[in-house]
């Protein structure tokens, strides 16, 4: 309360046990409707000392109720022909300082952020600010500060108009485009919206749980329990989402191991037939392999065994394969993706268990690939012939969106089948003879 109000004025209406009188009258001056007159207010539970005060502002009988009915335009009339204030408001913002009109508060904030909205010459840019999620990150990315918000957009535009890139590092392009190598770091502001909006224009959204690898790229091994674990937006979902703007963070870690893989030209060096191969996420983006994939079969496996094993088996003559090591990560999806592009049919099999299948639904959701050998027959033939090779099954259990059966299956049977295990049903896919 300000203590400086005129003496009289702190008389009728201030101290603090008539506080709470005054908020409530305050209150009513805030939720005021736009371009509208405050003319009554009523004011319900009052104490005997608050009506006591009300009654004397108004001119009334000291008559105990608890409610009073206030002709503010008489209040205000009275007021400015004593001389202490200009209006009841004016009393009230002399004694707790001015009150914040809510309805033109937001008309105003809704204004300024319009104005942010309409400065975006980028149409991805321009199109997320445009949804709720959208101009809601940008609010808590400038800490709802407008003028923080409009620098922030015009540094992620200067970014965005180097997208998609060809292979350029992370640093490399926050140090030419912003002056910084470290602008467009995990977690820094423009970085995040940058991402925001590529996720938004580029392919559709990916798996919430497909993040599997720290920001060094170190792969976080899963088990049945874990994969739920991992948070959405992870490092590693942002390491890809950067892969396919072209921009590489940390592009030598985790490569996609491969055999086999078709290609055109001369290629046949980086490519060499029978044995397994790595390309990193730096190789594929910088100088993209000429895939000779039209109408090819290309399996998908989960585990790096399997490969070795058909690398052993048949060599030079084994069917082209990929193995994802896990959930995918930045160049296992940027291989997969070339492959697709290039008209490849895409095969996928895995453990089974439910991280295998929350792999298979996101292989074959984003890359187009079907089945391998992985469907409700398959898993029970499994367990039927070879029960020696299963193992306990645990963790929540995961809906296969190619197979529905292979849920019920699995939770009717509670046993887990690796991958390894079916290797000598699934080298017979493999011979390429």
């Amino acid at each position: 309360m300000n203590d400086q109000a005129d003496p009289r004025l702190q008389r009728l209406l201030g101290g603090e046990h008539l506080a709470l009188l005054r908020k409530r009258l305050r209150q009513r001056f805030e939720r005021a409707p736009l371009g509208g007159t405050v003319d009554h207010i009523r004011v319900a539970g009052l104490s005997a000392e608050e009506h006591a005060t009300l009654a004397s502002l108004l001119g009334r009988p000291q008559r105990r109720s608890k409610s009073l009915q206030i002709n503010v335009r008489q209040v205000d009339a009275d007021l400015l022909h004593s001389g202490i204030a200009t209006s009841l408001r004016d009393a009230l913002e002399k004694l707790d300082g001015p009150i914040v009109h809510l309805a033109g508060m937001r008309l105003h904030l809704q204004t300024v952020w319009s104005g942010v909205i309409e400065g975006c010459r980028h149409s991805g840019l321009a199109s997320l600010l445009l949804t709720p999620e959208g101009i809601g990150l940008l609010k808590r990315l400038a800490r709802r500060d407008a003028i923080s918000a409009a620098e922030l957009c015009l540094r992620a535009e200067e970014v965005l108009r180097y997208l998609p890139a060809k292979g350029i590092t992370r640093s490399q392009l926050a140090a030419d485009v912003l002056g910084d190598a470290h602008a467009l770091d995990n977690g820094r502001g423009v970085a995040t919206l940058v991402l925001a909006v590529w996720r938004q224009t580029a392919t559709p959204a990916h798996d919430s749980a497909a993040p599997v690898a720290d920001e060094d790229g170190k792969t976080i091994r899963k088990s049945s329990e874990d994969i739920d674990l991992i948070p959405a937006g992870g490092a590693e979902r942002v390491r890809e989402t950067w892969a396919r703007a072209g921009v590489l963070v940390n592009e030598l870690a985790r490569p996609a191991l491969s055999l086999n893989l078709p290609t055109s030209g001369t290629e046949s060096d980086r490519w060499r037939l029978g044995e397994p191969a790595y390309a990193s996420l730096r190789s594929l983006l910088r100088s993209p392999p000429r895939w000779d994939a039209t109408g090819r079969n290309v399996y998908v496996c989960e585990n790096p065994n399997l490969l070795a094993i058909a690398a052993d088996r048949w060599g030079a003559d084994c069917a082209p394969l990929v193995c994802t090591d896990g959930m995918p990560a930045a160049a296992q999806r940027c291989l997969l993706a070339q492959l697709a592009q290039a008209g490849a049919r895409l095969y996928y099999h895995g453990d089974f268990d439910w991280p295998g299948l929350r792999i298979g639904n996101h292989i074959m959701r984003e890359h187009g690939a079907e089945p391998w050998r992985f469907g409700a027959v398959d898993y029970i033939a499994a367990v039927r012939t070879a029960p020696s090779l299963a193992h306990p099954l645990g963790g929540k259990a995961v809906e296969a969106a190619w197979d529905g059966a292979l849920t019920l299956a699995m939770l009717q049977h509670r046993v887990a089948i690796a991958e390894e295990a079916l290797a000598a049903s699934l080298l017979q896919d493999l011979d390429d003879r």
